[in-house]
């Protein structure tokens, strides 16, 4: 599955976030090392989130 991350410079180095998953960001001191943490941190959003629907029902509701 692909993400849309976004991606700035800070003095630290980069913080990276996926618009798409509220809460998910992560920080590198490279872009490449940005990339590859926000790539764990989204599996560990995937997983979390997985975790908190597994006993709720979900419904559509038109409006």
């Amino acid at each position: 599955m692909e993400y849309l991350v976004k991606i700035v410079k800070t003095d630290e180095g980069y913080s990276i976030w996926v618009p798409e998953l509220e809460g998910c960001v992560s920080q590198g001191v490279t872009k490449e090392e940005a990339f590859e943490n926000i790539k764990d941190a989204i599996q560990s959003y995937l997983a979390s989130k997985a975790e908190e629907e597994r006993n709720t029902e979900t419904y559509f509701v038109e409006v």
